[in-house]
């Protein structure tokens, strides 16, 4: 898939995960307004300064693992990974995604578990940066936001480890991350009254149902790409060897150069 369509399609996927995010996150963007000192906090065109700090530094924290994840994946690739193999294996992710969203399977809750372990040795570097007096410092604790275990940001990790570029990850993690950046601006001193409507268990199943149809989207065009590059390269050996068995025929003295 071109980068182009990979990015928007990183976009989509944020925005269907929106509903776990502000599930999951909006009571976190709450407690860092109230980080905020009084005076500045009723300045709303302050307060949306900093919530857009928060955001930008979560969002570079994804561009990050984007560059990592691009990286190993351009490395096995090197050693002889299949790009199919590597697009089964994001497209199981998104099908665990959906399962997960719609409260069908909770596999990917394993994952976040083992990020737990992680984010026990990240959290109290956050509670350094409080009380938050600045935009910079906003930044900085978005970007120690963006390391929290959570599903929906380890399946867009693996389905940028399957680009094999460290670029391209990195933009799809961009995508992923503005994706997700609207329920999060929107989140904060709105969560307690969005959360009913966030927690609606037609809008989870809805938002897993479609991002499952993506990942066999993506499954089924890994298959039928698999097929194809196996066609081709039937066809190209039966074409060699057509021609090795023609030119065989030709009468040496038509062979002898000139």
């Amino acid at each position: 898939m071109p980068i182009e369509l990979t990015f928007g399609a990183a976009i989509i996927v944020g925005l269907l995960g929106s509903s776990h995010c502000l599930g999951m996150c909006g009571g976190i963007v709450s407690a860092l307004n109230m980080g905020i000192s009084a005076d500045l906090s009723r300045r709303p065109v302050v307060l949306f300064s900093y919530q857009l700090a928060y955001n930008i530094g979560r969002i570079s924290s994804y561009v990050l693992v984007g560059l990592v994840a691009g990286t190993l994946g351009a490395s096995l690739a090197e050693l002889g990974l299949s790009p199919v193999a590597g697009q089964l294996l994001a497209a199981a992710f998104m099908i665990a995604l959906g399962l997960y969203l719609a409260n069908w399977w909770r596999g990917l809750a394993l994952l976040e578990r083992l990020g737990a372990r992680l984010w026990r040795h990240i959290q109290p570097l956050g509670q350094r940066l409080f009380p938050i007096q600045s935009p910079f410092q906003a930044l900085l604790l978005g970007g120690l936001w963006g390391w929290l275990p959570c599903g929906l940001v380890y399946a867009a990790v693996a389905w940028s480890l399957t680009t094999a570029s460290a670029i391209d990850a990195a933009v799809l993690m961009l995508g992923f991350g503005l994706g997700t950046l609207p329920a999060m601006l929107l989140a904060g001193n709105a969560f307690n009254y969005m959360k009913r409507w966030v927690r609606a268990p037609a809008l989870r199943t809805s938002a897993g149902i479609l991002i499952i149809a993506f990942g066999f989207y993506n499954a089924i065009s890994g298959l039928a790409q698999s097929h194809h590059h196996h066609q081709t390269g039937l066809s190209t050996t039966f074409w060699q060897y057509s021609t090795a068995t023609e030119l065989t025929r030709v009468p040496a003295i038509l062979r002898r150069p000139a």
